[in-house]
């Protein structure tokens, strides 16, 4: 009874200790493909990033692997490195027929592959997004590594990866046979999707030119985003845009995101007309808009890693199709064709989501991962469908408001020929009239043109004395401008010699502008000399009547080497007083001088002073004092 208790204990560990091994995947000459899942794949995570090959082989951490609870290994935390061993059994010496591993996530950013040669010992090769393109062992989208030995036996591998995003570590055999064709099959899949983007793309373009509506040409903007975007997912923008550049991996499926999200947006609006048919949606989608681009500023300067929360979109996913839904409900009818592409799109959004979380078991693998290819060409069919309905009923109404106009243009010949009738009718009375009326038109015109004879007469008479006084106003004019000439003359000698009031000063120099230029005509009467270089041609200066010497540039104010200079009075006033000292000959008080001109008295003092100090050195320097005030005016150190 004991024997057989421990022969069933004995059977039920070796069970559990196979329940819970790691499956060995059976590799023969006929097997050209196999994906590693679930309990196929072992993984060890390092948080510390530092274990070596050598730590997981025959190290501490030889026996911490543990069996994949997801369909597809995934790194779960994005600072970690994850360590992945899976067991081959080749049942046969494999010799003609040479076999890869390959990755399929093409965002992987690092992926170091150990892989046992000939001799056993462990080979060490990197790829990644993180490499230039031309690092890879193939110019392929997708990570491969050659399998050097194919010897009978169990063979283990081990791959370290790591990578800042979310990524699905899909471990993949391949014979190279199976890849060659697998690769063709699948390049010219992609040859035909881009190429519908691109035949979208050139047919909304012409429209776009056609018609000049906004819509067809953010319709071509949100293709090449979507274009763009699966390129960056896919690994073909890197293999063909920028192979050279991997840092720019981290910000191209990012950037194309977002550029979707506002082109889809846009469109929206453009297709639908929201802002008159739905003004709430209209704003809700104008803050999205402001929303999802601050955002992608702030990842693109501060945190690219947010780039990798792909699920953001999903945001501007369901404003869309929603609006899409509100217009069609409230019957405009090419949201019919909005709302069904974007049903598709939604399906392959959640279909890609399912995938992307580790549910793949509940999604074929190929739908899974082109699902959201698919939605898209399909979504731009339909939303060609519903740019084309709008075009239909634009046309229709175009037909409908063209038979209106002609019917229309009926009416009113209709109108026009009962017009005319009646026209005719009144015309005829008109004429009839008319012509009466001019009977007594001729009438009065023989008597009008008898009066114009006499008015002739009576005008040639006027003419004559019109003559005779343009003559006489010719000799009137001659005589006044004698006369103003006179009393010009009058006025500045009596300005030059006596008694002139302040009205009559004023009436002689009223302003700056006169008081400038006698200071012009007094100053440089003798022509124009600069005082620095002695050039004697000028320029106009920027001041009022001032000089600019043409050849050193210096510019000569009107006030320069003048009793004038640095005065803080009015130019008119500060000539009234130096004409009333002089006048005076310097017998007025400063208290006279203020009351005379509203000028305190200090400052009249202060000026008294100046003109006296002057008029002493022109005494002492000429015989003669009877030089007018005007003389006074230059400074003595330029006589």
């Amino acid at each position: 009874m004991i024997k057989r208790i421990i022969n069933v204990l004995i059977i039920f560990v070796l069970l559990s200790v196979r329940a819970f091994s790691q499956d060995v995947v059976d590799i023969n000459s006929k097997l050209e493909h196999k994906i590693f899942f679930q309990q196929q794949i072992y993984c060890l995570e390092d948080t510390s990033n530092s274990f070596t090959i050598k730590d997981v082989i025959t190290g501490p951490f030889k026996n911490s692997f543990e069996p994949n609870k997801d369909y597809y290994p995934r790194n779960q935390h994005h600072s970690s490195t994850y360590w992945y061993k899976i067991k081959l059994n080749f049942t046969e010496n494999i010799v003609d027929n040479p076999s890869i591993f390959e990755f399929f996530d093409q965002t992987t950013d690092n992926i170091t592959a150990y892989i046992p040669n000939v001799n056993g010992q462990y080979i060490a090769s990197k790829t990644g997004a993180s490499f230039n393109f031309e690092n890879r062992l193939f110019k392929h989208k997708n990570f491969e590594f050659f399998i050097p030995s194919q010897q009978k036996g169990v063979h283990t591998y081990y791959f370290k990866v790591s990578s800042r995003q979310a990524v699905n570590v899909i471990i993949v055999y391949r014979t190279v046979h199976y890849f060659i064709y697998y690769a063709l099959t699948e390049y010219l899949t992609y040859g035909l999707f881009y190429g519908m983007i691109l035949i979208f793309c050139f047919h909304n373009l012409l429209m776009f030119i056609a018609v000049k509506k906004r819509q067809y040409l953010f319709y071509v903007l949100y293709i090449l985003s979507i274009g763009l975007f699966e390129m960056s997912t896919d690994g073909i923008a890197f293999q063909y845009i920028w192979p050279g550049a991997p840092r720019w991996n981290e910000y191209a499926y990012g950037t194309a995101l977002y550029f979707i999200s506002i082109f889809a947006l846009i469109f929206t609006k453009e297709l639908l007309h929201v802002k008159t048919k739905a003004p709430v949606l209209y704003r809700i989608i104008n803050g999205i808009l402001i929303l999802r681009t601050i955002y992608f500023v702030f990842c693109l300067c501060f945190a690219n890693s947010l780039f990798y929360y792909k699920f953001v979109e999903f945001v501007p996913l369901v404003t869309a199709f929603v609006t899409g839904i509100t217009i069609w409900s409230r019957g405009y009818k090419p949201a019919r064709f909005f709302v069904l592409g974007y049903t598709f799109l939604f399906l392959g959004f959640l279909s890609k989501a399912i995938s992307v979380l580790g549910y793949n078991k509940y999604v074929p693998g190929v739908v899974g991962h082109y699902s959201l290819s698919y939605s898209f060409i399909l979504e731009m069919v339909f939303l060609s469908f519903a740019i084309g309905d709008q075009v239909r009923l634009l046309r229709k109404e175009k037909d409908a408001a063209q038979e209106e106009t002609l019917r229309q243009l009926s009416i009113n010949n209709e109108l026009k020929d009962s017009i005319n009738q009646e026209l005719e009718k009144k015309v005829k009375i008109r004429t009839k009239e008319v012509i009466e009326k001019s009977q007594e038109v001729f009438e009065q015109a023989h008597i009008i043109e008898q009066q114009n004879h006499s008015l002739l007469a009576i005008n040639t008479q006027l003419e004559l004395q019109a003559a005779e006084i343009s003559r006489m106003n010719v000799l009137l004019e001659k005589d006044n401008i004698q006369l103003k000439d006179n009393i010009e003359k009058v006025t500045d000698a009596r300005a030059m010699s006596t008694e002139l009031s302040f009205e009559e000063f004023s009436a002689k120099y009223p302003d700056q502008e006169k008081c400038n230029k006698f200071l012009a005509e007094i100053k440089w009467t003798k022509g124009f000399e600069c005082v620095k270089c002695n050039n004697t041609t000028y320029h106009e200066g920027r001041a009022p009547y001032s000089r600019r010497c043409t050849k050193c540039g210096y510019e000569e104010s009107v006030l320069f080497n003048t009793i004038f200079q640095n005065s803080r009075i009015p130019i008119n006033k500060a000539f009234y007083l130096l004409y009333l000292i002089y006048t005076s000959k310097g017998t007025l008080s400063s208290y006279q001088l203020s009351e005379k001109l509203s000028i305190r008295q200090s400052t009249c003092w202060q000026y008294a002073i100046k003109v006296k100090k002057v008029m002493d050195e022109r005494k002492r320097g000429k015989r003669s004092s009877n030089l007018g005030w005007s003389k006074l005016i230059i400074t003595p150190h330029n006589d």
